[in-house]
Order: C-alpha cells, then sequence, then structure tokens
C-alpha cells in the first residue's frame, strides 16, 4: 500500500471511490465542470478537516505550497479561494451525505462486535441534538432567535463504536422530538433519549414496529400502577413498575403498558426511567440510559476535532457540503483504525495526520510506532511498586 505514496493518499484509499464516482454521475455533479471537479471538492475539504484549516484562504495556502505533491494527492484541478467557494455554493451537497452513509455502512460492520459494557446483544442507538451558534446576517436561512441564527445537528449514534447512523441538520428553531417522524425504527434495536423526545404518540411508532426505548419521564408524568417488581434497594434501584398512562390523550396515543424505574445514582439523584421493554434486568436499563452519555462526548469530540463550528460558506448547501465531509473524514479515520488493527484513540489518529499529510512514510508503520509511543508513556506515567 505504501510504496511512496503520500500519508494522506494512503488514507484516502480506504473511502470507496467507485460509490462516489456513482453519485457524482447521479446527481450531476460534474457537468459543465472543467477544471475543479467534485473529488477535487471532496480532497481539498478533507485536507483541511485532517489539518485544521480555518478559512478558504488557509485552504488556498496550505495547497498551493506544495504544488509538485497535488498530484498525488489526487487533485488534478486549480486550487483556488473562488473555485472552492462556488463548488461549496453550488454542488448538491446530497452527493457528500450519501457517501458518508456509504461510509457510515462499512463502519458499523467493522464495529458491530465492539463491547458495550454490558450483556446485550442487540444494537443500541443513542439520539439527541447540538446547537451550532451562528450570525443571523450571514444565516438568514437558519432562524433560531430574533438576533440570532443556528443550526442543529440531530444525530443518531451507534452505541458500538460510536458510529453517527443519522444526522438530520436543521435549522435552530426545530424541537428535538420532531425528529422522531423521520427515524424509521429498526426492529429489536433500542433508542436511548432523553425527556425531552417524551411524545407518547411519536414513541407509539417505535412499539409498533418491534423496537425499544429507554427514556426518562417528565415531572408531570400521570399513570396508574398495574404491579411491582421486586427490587434490590442496595444496588440504588427504588421500584420496578408496570404502568400504564391515565391522561385521555396520552392513554390514546399510547395504549399499551409501560416500564417505570426509579433509581438513586451514587451522587444521590433520584431518577425515573420509562421503557417498553419488560423483561430486561432493571439495573441493565438504567446502564443503557448511562450509555447516552456518548453521543454528548461524540458531539465534544466533533466540536474539538473537526471543522464544523466555523463554516466556509453562508448558505445552507455549504454549510451541509462541509458537514457530511467532516463526518465523511470521521468514519474514515474510524474504519482505518478498525482495518489496521489499531488501539490508537481516534484523537491520536487525527493529531499525527494532520502534521503527516504531505510524507511519504507507511501509514500503518507510523500509527504502529504511534501506538506504540502511547502504550510506553502510560506505563510510564504508573507507579513502580518494585
Amino acid at each position: 500500500m505504501h510504496a511512496g505514496k503520500l500519508v494522506f493518499a494512503q488514507l484516502l484509499e480506504f473511502a470507496p471511490w467507485h460509490t462516489f464516482g456513482r453519485l457524482v454521475a447521479k446527481y450531476r455533479g460534474d457537468f459543465n465542470v472543467r477544471r475543479f471537479s467534485c473529488l477535487d471538492q471532496f480532497l481539498c475539504m478533507a485536507f483541511a478537516q485532517l489539518t485544521y484549516r480555518e478559512s478558504l484562504r488557509d485552504i488556498e495556502a496550505c495547497l498551493r505550497a506544495q504544488p509538485a505533491k497535488l498530484y498525488h494527492l489526487g487533485i488534478r484541478g486549480n486550487v483556488s479561494r473562488s473555485a472552492l467557494s462556488d463548488a461549496n455554493e453550488s454542488r448538491d451537497w446530497r452527493i457528500y451525505y450519501e457517501f458518508a452513509q456509504a461510509l457510515i455502512r462499512i463502519a458499523r460492520q467493522l464495529y458491530a462486535k465492539e463491547s458495550l459494557g454490558i450483556e446485550l446483544k442487540e444494537t443500541v442507538y443513542a439520539l439527541d441534538s447540538t446547537t451550532i451558534d451562528l450570525c443571523l446576517s450571514m444565516f438568514s436561512w437558519a432562524l433560531f432567535r430574533e438576533t440570532k441564527a443556528a443550526v442543529k445537528l440531530h444525530t443518531l449514534l451507534d452505541l458500538r463504536g460510536s458510529i453517527p447512523t443519522f444526522i438530520h441538520i436543521s435549522d435552530g428553531k426545530l424541537h428535538d422530538v420532531n425528529v422522531l417522524d423521520l427515524l424509521n425504527p429498526e426492529p429489536g434495536a433500542f433508542y436511548v433519549m432523553d425527556r425531552g423526545y417524551v411524545d407518547f404518540e411519536r414513541l407509539y411508532k417505535f412499539d409498533l414496529s418491534s423496537s425499544f426505548f429507554v427514556t426518562r419521564a417528565k415531572s408531570n408524568f400521570n399513570y396508574r400502577k398495574i404491579k411491582a417488581n421486586p427490587v434490590d434497594r442496595s444496588t440504588g434501584l427504588i421500584c420496578d413498575q408496570v404502568v400504564e398512562l391515565v391522561g385521555f390523550y396520552s392513554r390514546r396515543h399510547y395504549p399499551r403498558q409501560l416500564r417505570r424505574i426509579r433509581y438513586r445514582d451514587d451522587e444521590g439523584r433520584v431518577l425515573v426511567f420509562l421503557t417498553n421493554h419488560m423483561r430486561l434486568p432493571a439495573l441493565t436499563i438504567c446502564e443503557l440510559y448511562r450509555l447516552r452519555w456518548q453521543v454528548e462526548l461524540f458531539f465534544k469530540w466533533i466540536k474539538q476535532n473537526l471543522r464544523i463550528k466555523r463554516f466556509f460558506g453562508t448558505s445552507e448547501n455549504a454549510v451541509k457540503t462541509q458537514v457530511w465531509i467532516a463526518v465523511s473524514v470521521y468514519v474514515l479515520v474510524a474504519i482505518v483504525r478498525k482495518r489496521l488493527g489499531l488501539s490508537l484513540s481516534l484523537h491520536t489518529m487525527l493529531q499525527i495526520l494532520s502534521v503527516t499529510p504531505f510524507e511519504k512514510q507507511s501509514l500503518l508503520a507510523l500509527l504502529k510506532d504511534a501506538a506504540i509511543l502511547e502504550t510506553n508513556a502510560d506505563l510510564a506515567k504508573q507507579l513502580n511498586l518494585l
């Protein structure tokens, strides 16, 4: 794979470029394009994500500083701010959305046997959203408040490998619960979400699809107890009940029984969980909700390590293009990590790749050497007891 290739080019060999070409043809992305193709656009934007570029001027300056190596990066067109800006504004963002979906399918297969830390074979998803603040005068389409604009990333995260399987980009005014209308529940899978998604009419769709949800009850939750299951209070469990809704509309929207679990955590907080799964141990339900925190860590990670807080264009198409290329880079690095059998964290891999894109060194050797150094550094931090 190495044979004198640049590190950036070796990384991109793991992407399904035949799929990318098919998508460009499907959406006519290169129609009437002479010099700067969709592939050139993707490679420049992926380079910006990996090397922490902050603007189109940064991208242009860095790539033009290495003119002899652009061909070996795969870039055939003339790199300029205007060409990249025009491409981000005009090339259909769905090309990069569907390409990211192709990468996600590959990554999910690779991480399908990843451990969750609990005894559960089914797929577990965490659903949440994060808001990215924008300037209203520049992003007038992304309405949020009277003096503020924002976009929301509504994300469904597969907790085996922290792979985002669904991302909906909306303006800041879209309420989280509306995203449930866009999901097609997977039979047998678990969906973990906070109480902002409690809408019994929408949650009933999960029941009808033979999938399961775990969420927290709102403070005004009205119910009638049907029966109580025995619990071990030494574990933090307070009660495990089978209940039914008593409100006129809520009962009509969700006519089946629910399971209500009260739990006191290590900090003394009392949490009330709702689920439609009746057989799992109550502590497993509590642990499933604790795993929801991974989606919060995912949002924090991508905001710190990818370029999605500052956009290179102001149109809706440019913003969606940049987000989906960022997701593609994240998933591609996750694929490389699994296929090369590396123990490195994604953060460490991105740090290494950010300073070595133009190096002619084996990608595998580069990352394995870093993994050895990281392991030795961790061992050196441990106390010597002998």
